[in-house]
C-alpha cells in the first residue's frame, strides 16, 4: 500500500471547473485518458489525446446518456484488487485495462431541486446513477485507485504525482476516499430529503422520520463558540434558504464568534416579522432590548435605540430597508445626538445586519472612530420580507433542532406570527385601532423574547421587557421596571397565558390599558375578571409562542 504508480485515468465531470489543466497536468505524466460526454468533447477539442468511453466498452453512450459507464471494462478496472491473482487474471481474460484513477463530480441535484419551479422529472434526470457507482467503485478500492471528487484537489493531486513521478501515497488516497464516501452520502441525504417532500402525509403520521440524516456545509471556524475554551464552526444549509446564513454577506469587520451568530440570527428573525413600515430591532443575549416601527428609518432608530440604552450597549442592530448615509450617521453617532437620553460611556454595536447598504454608509460606519473599523456589517441580500420559510416541514430544512446530552430534540419552526383570525376579545372593554396596532407590533416582538417573556410597547416602540423569569409575575414587574414613566397607555404582551391575576393588577398599577395573551388557563375567568374591574382590554390569540 505504498505509492500507487498511476498509468490509466477516467475522467467525467458535470463541473468542468479547472478540468483542463488538470487533465493537461496528467497527460504531461503520460497518464493515458478515457473520458466521456461533454467531458470527452471538451478535452478533444483543447487538443488533448483522449478515448471515449464507448471505445472501451464496445458500447454506445445509450438511455439519454443514463448509461455509459455501467459496464464490467469499466468497474472491472477500477475495482480489480491487484493483489490478487485471480482479479488480475479475470481482467487478462476479458481484455479489461486497470484503471488507477478515477476523476468524477455528479449532477447538480441541490441546485437544480433548490429552485422552486423544479418540476419532478427534472429532479429524477438530475440524480446521478454511473457517477456515485464509479465514485464509490474508486473509493472501495482506494488500496488501488485514486479518487478525485473535487476541482479544489486538483492542485494537490497533481503536485503529489509530479512530486512522486506518476506514483500516490497511500495516506493521500485514503483520505481522498474519505472525502468521496462523505460526497456520495450527503448526495444521498439530499435526494431521499426531497422525495421525503413529495410524499403525502397521512393526518396521523410524524412528519420526522425513523433516522435523522443531515448534510449541512461548513463555511467558516468561528473565533471561539459560546466561551473562548470552546471551539465553534458555522455549518449552512445547502439549500437556498430566503434570508439564510448560506447568503449572508460579511461586508466588513472582526471574524464572527458562535455568540455573534446566534445574536444577529435572533435580530434578524425578529426583524423579519415586521414587512409593512420600516423596523429598527437591537438584540442583546438573544432578547430585545430595543425595538421599533415608523415611516422615517432613523427616528425608529432612535426609539429603538433608546428603549434601553445601556442594554444596547455591544449589542445587534437589525433594520429592515437598505441602509443609507442618514441612518448610518444617526447610528455612529448615537451618544452625542441625544445626550444625556443615551445613557453612560460610548456606545459600541458588535453586528448591523440590514438587506444592504450603500457604499456611502459603508465608508461613514467604517471610518468613524474609535470602533467603526470593528463593527460587523452583514447584508442578507435575498432578505425575503417574511419571517416564515415556505419549505417542507417534513426535511431537516423545515426544523429547528436542539442538542441536549445524547440525543437531539426536532420540532417544526415557529411560523405563527400574528394569527389575527384567531384572536377574540373576552374582556368587556373594546380596543381602539390605535391599541389594535401596538398589539400587534407587542406580539410580535413577545414571540422572540426567552420564556416567560412580557413585553411593554406604545406607537409601535418596544417599552419594556421581562426575560427568562421564573415567575410570570416577575417577568411582568421587569417590564414595567424598565418602561418606567412610559408605561402609561402602553400595551402589554405575554408569550404564554397568565396563570393568575396578579400580573393584570400589576399592570393596572402603572397605566396599561390593552393586554394580549393566549388564553388557556384553568384561571382564565379570574384574569377576565380583573381585566373587566380595570376597565383593560383583553385579547386572547389561541397561540402560545413559548421560547426556550
Amino acid at each position: 500500500m505504498s505509492h500507487l504508480p498511476v498509468k490509466n485515468a477516467l475522467i467525467s465531470v458535470y463541473d468542468k471547473t479547472g478540468i483542463l489543466e488538470f487533465a493537461k497536468g496528467l497527460v504531461e505524466l503520460n497518464v493515458r485518458i478515457i473520458s466521456t460526454g461533454g467531458t470527452f468533447k471538451l478535452l478533444k477539442e483543447n487538443g488533448l489525446p483522449v478515448i471515449p468511453v464507448d471505445e472501451v466498452t464496445g458500447f454506445p453512450e445509450m438511455m439519454h446518456g443514463r448509461v455509459k459507464t455501467l459496464h464490467p471494462k469499466i468497474h472491472g478496472g477500477i475495482l480489480a484488487d491487484r493483489d490478487v491473482p485471480e482479479h488480475m487474471q479475470a481482467l487478462k481474460t476479458h481484455q479489461i485495462d486497470t484503471i488507477d484513477l478515477v476523476c468524477v463530480n455528479l449532477y447538480p441535484f441541490v441546485k437544480v431541486t433548490s429552485d422552486p419551479n423544479c418540476s419532478l422529472a427534472d429532479a429524477i434526470e438530475n440524480i446521478d446513477i454511473g457517477g456515485p457507482t464509479m465514485v464509490r467503485s474508486a473509493s472501495k478500492n482506494h488500496k488501488h485507485v485514486v479518487i478525485v471528487t473535487s476541482p479544489n484537489q486538483y492542485n494537490d493531486v497533481l503536485a503529489k504525482l509530479r512530486d512522486g513521478k506518476a506514483t500516490l501515497d497511500y495516506p493521500t488516497r485514503i483520505a481522498l476516499a474519505q472525502a468521496a464516501f462523505k460526497m456520495t452520502a450527503e448526495y444521498d441525504i439530499h435526494i431521499q430529503q426531497y422525495l421525503a417532500g413529495q410524499l403525502e402525509k397521512k393526518a396521523d403520521s410524524s412528519v420526522f422520520p425513523d433516522k435523522m440524516l443531515i448534510a449541512f456545509d461548513k463555511t467558516i471556524d468561528l473565533r471561539y463558540g459560546e466561551n473562548p475554551h470552546q471551539n465553534a464552526a458555522l455549518y449552512v444549509d445547502p439549500k437556498n434558504i430566503p434570508g439564510g446564513w448560506g447568503k449572508i454577506k460579511m461586508l466588513s469587520g472582526k471574524e464572527l464568534s458562535f455568540n455573534n451568530i446566534v445574536d444577529a440570527n435572533a435580530a434578524l428573525e425578529l426583524c423579519m416579522e415586521y414587512t409593512a413600515k420600516p423596523t429598527v430591532c437591537i438584540i442583546k443575549h438573544t432578547n430585545p432590548c430595543g425595538c421599533a416601527s415608523d415611516d422615517d428609518i432613523v427616528e425608529a432608530y432612535r426609539r429603538a435605540y433608546l428603549g434601553d440604552p445601556d442594554a444596547a450597549m455591544g449589542g445587534i442592530i437589525a433594520v429592515n430597508r437598505t441602509i443609507e448615509t442618514e441612518l448610518a450617521e444617526a447610528i455612529m453617532a448615537s451618544l452625542q445626538r441625544w445626550g444625556k437620553d443615551a445613557g453612560a460611556g460610548a456606545f459600541f454595536a458588535e453586528i448591523i445586519i440590514a438587506p444592504n447598504f450603500t457604499p456611502e454608509a459603508i465608508e461613514i460606519i467604517q471610518t468613524r472612530k474609535p470602533w467603526g473599523q470593528n463593527v460587523r456589517l452583514l447584508a442578507v441580500p435575498d432578505w425575503s420580507g417574511q419571517n416564515k420559510l415556505d419549505i417542507c416541514p417534513c426535511t431537516p430544512s423545515g426544523w429547528d433542532l436542539k442538542r441536549i446530552r445524547g440525543g437531539i430534540l426536532a420540532q417544526t419552526r415557529d411560523d405563527e406570527s400574528l394569527n389575527e383570525s384567531q384572536w377574540k376579545v373576552v374582556g368587556e372593554t373594546q380596543p381602539m385601532p390605535e391599541q389594535v396596532e401596538d398589539l400587534r407590533f407587542a406580539w410580535l416582538v413577545c414571540k422572540h423574547v426567552k420564556s416567560n417573556a412580557i413585553v411593554l410597547a406604545k406607537n409601535n416602540t418596544l417599552l419594556g421587557t421581562g426575560a427568562g423569569q421564573m415567575a410570570r409575575i416577575n417577568s411582568a414587574r421587569l417590564a414595567c421596571e424598565f418602561a418606567g414613566d412610559e408605561t402609561k397607555g402602553s400595551v402589554m404582551a405575554s408569550d404564554a397565558f397568565f396563570p393568575f391575576r396578579d400580573s393584570i393588577d400589576q399592570a393596572a398599577k402603572v397605566g396599561i390599558t390593552a393586554i394580549i395573551e393566549p388564553g388557556g388557563s384553568k384561571r382564565d375567568e379570574e384574569v377576565i375578571q380583573a381585566a373587566n374591574e380595570h376597565k383593560i382590554v383583553l385579547i386572547f390569540t389561541g397561540t402560545r409562542h413559548f421560547r426556550h
